[in-house]
This record gives C-alpha cells, sequence and structure tokens, in this order.
C-alpha cells in the first residue's frame, strides 16, 4: 500500500509539474496580448479553447446579475430588520420599573437606534431603486460591468456595519465622527462603481444601452445626474464632518432619509435646466418634449 500511494504520488507530481507551467506560460501569453492590442479582439487557436480566457466585453447574462444583485440588497435589508428587532426591544420588567409601564417612554430611550435604522434602510432602498434603474436602460452586459456590480454590491453589503457603528458610539466624540466619515466612505463608493457600470456601458453604448439614454438621448442627463447625487451627498458629508465638530449621527441619519426627496427635486432641476437651456440657445428651434411616463 506505501509503495503504491508513493507511485501515485509520483505520478501526479509529474502530470501537475508538466502542466502549470503550461497554464502559466498561456496566461503569460495573454497577458502580453492584450498588451499589445488593447480594444482588438484575439484569435483563438483551437488549442488555446481548452483554457479559460477572459475578455471585458464578453457578454454576461443580465438575468443573472439582476437576480444575484437583488439577493445581496435584500439579505442586507435583512441585517437591518434583524439588528434593529434584536437589539432595541424594551425588556417588560424595565418598562415597568424604570417608565412606570409607558411602553412609549421606553421606546423613546431608543430613539436615535431607530432613526439609524431608518436612514440606513433608505439608503439601501435607495441605492436598489437607483441599480434597478441603471440596468432598466441596459440592453447588454459584459463582464467589465458584471466585476463593477460586484465592487458596488461589496459596499453594499457593509451598510449594516455602518449601521451599527454610527450609534454605538457617545454623542458628540470623536469615534462619532469617525464612525460617520466610514458609512460615508461606504455609501460613497457603492454609488461610485454603480456610475462606473454607466460609464463603462457608454463606451460601447449602441450595443449596451437603449437609444434615449445614449450620449444625447432625452433621459441621458437625468440618468447620469441620479446616478452622481449619492457619491456627491457622501463626498459632501465626508467633508462637512472634517470641519463641523458638533455634526452628530443624527443629523447625518436625517440627511440620509431626505435624500429621497432630493430625488423627486433632482429630475424637476434637471428638467427645468434643459429647458432653460434650450430657451437661452435655441429659441427658435423646435420644441423638445420629453415623455413624462419615463420612469424615475
Amino acid at each position: 500500500a506505501v509503495e503504491w500511494l508513493l507511485l501515485k504520488s509520483s505520478v501526479t507530481f509529474n502530470v501537475f509539474g508538466k502542466f502549470l507551467p503550461c497554464v502559466h506560460i498561456h496566461y503569460m501569453t495573454k497577458s502580453m496580448l492584450m498588451c499589445c492590442y488593447p480594444s482588438g479582439q484575439v484569435e483563438e487557436t483551437p488549442d488555446s479553447m481548452m483554457f479559460y480566457t477572459y475578455h471585458p466585453n464578453e457578454p454576461l447574462s443580465k438575468e443573472r446579475v439582476e437576480a444575484f444583485s437583488d439577493g445581496v440588497f435584500a439579505i442586507v435589508a435583512t441585517l437591518l430588520i434583524l439588528d434593529i428587532c434584536e437589539d432595541n426591544v424594551p425588556d417588560p420588567v424595565m418598562v415597568q420599573k424604570q417608565y412606570g409601564g409607558s411602553l412609549v417612554a421606553a421606546l423613546q430611550n431608543y430613539g436615535p437606534e431607530y432613526l439609524a435604522y431608518f436612514g440606513s434602510f433608505a439608503t439601501v432602498a435607495l441605492l436598489w431603486f437607483v441599480h434597478h434603474s441603471l440596468f432598466l436602460h441596459v440592453t447588454r452586459t459584459t463582464r467589465f460591468m458584471g466585476l463593477l456590480n460586484t465592487f458596488s454590491l461589496a459596499f453594499v453589503g457593509g451598510l449594516p456595519l455602518a449601521y451599527q457603528l454610527t450609534h454605538e458610539f457617545p454623542h458628540n466624540s470623536r469615534n462619532e465622527l469617525e464612525a460617520i466619515q466610514i458609512s460615508c466612505v461606504i455609501i460613497f463608493f457603492a454609488g461610485v462603481f454603480q456610475l462606473a457600470i454607466w460609464v463603462a456601458a457608454l463606451f460601447s453604448e449602441r450595443e449596451t444601452l437603449h437609444p434615449y439614454v445614449r450620449y444625447g438621448g432625452r433621459e441621458h442627463v437625468f440618468m447620469l445626474a441620479k446616478l452622481a447625487l449619492y457619491p456627491c451627498v457622501a463626498l459632501g458629508t465626508f467633508f462637512l464632518t472634517c470641519v463641523l465638530s458638533k455634526f452628530s449621527a443624527s443629523i447625518f441619519h436625517l440627511m440620509e432619509i431626505t435624500v429621497p426627496f432630493a430625488f423627486l427635486l433632482l429630475r424637476l432641476l434637471v428638467r427645468g435646466g434643459l429647458a432653460l437651456l434650450r430657451l437661452i440657445f435655441c429659441p427658435d428651434g423646435p420644441e423638445t418634449r420629453t415623455d413624462p411616463r419615463s420612469a424615475l
């Protein structure tokens, strides 16, 4: 039995010793070809088809990307709900002894936690809404877009951590400001990778986007503004925490709750701004009408 095991190990070592250098040479060759021909397609030989190849513009199932993304958003929202239900429910004995049996008075003690929950849940919901709006206008998904989507979802998965951090530390402390800054970084990168998906799609817009959201389309400017809103808000909030020492977690979560109203105001501002520009630069041109039924 020992001789058989030694013989098997020797054969396995010889096979892998010959196979692994071939794999390394193959990927080194592919990397050199991609550097030499960054925008072109390299012909595949019958032997090279035996190995896995990666091209950023290869198609990826849009339905699978959306299903995976919806699953991640659903899990993140569920984690927020479980956190608020597990740790922030008053004990009946405590309610009776400390608050004279008044449940409302006991719940007021958990006010900051509930505010953090609603702010975090609003952020998750709106990031999902922006993601849904983006892929509603995408006709074809590439591997590179799928990679950027994965990066965005990785930061979305950090939102329950941001929720925990922002209500764990004392009010008006340095740690509270740092927790808010960490939350801003998480939200910023979750939004900026969604914006990067849009930019990547624009490079091959004829294959990846509907005509009305391509460059010059009637919804192009609004879609760009919608995708840029969250990164801009997160970045602005981050800088506010650097200059305002009194900036608190409660203010941060109130800002999260008011962002949905900013989305409504954003559409009005974009439409009004475009109408004003047309009036100034094309006063005698044909009137361009925007479909009022277009999705947010």
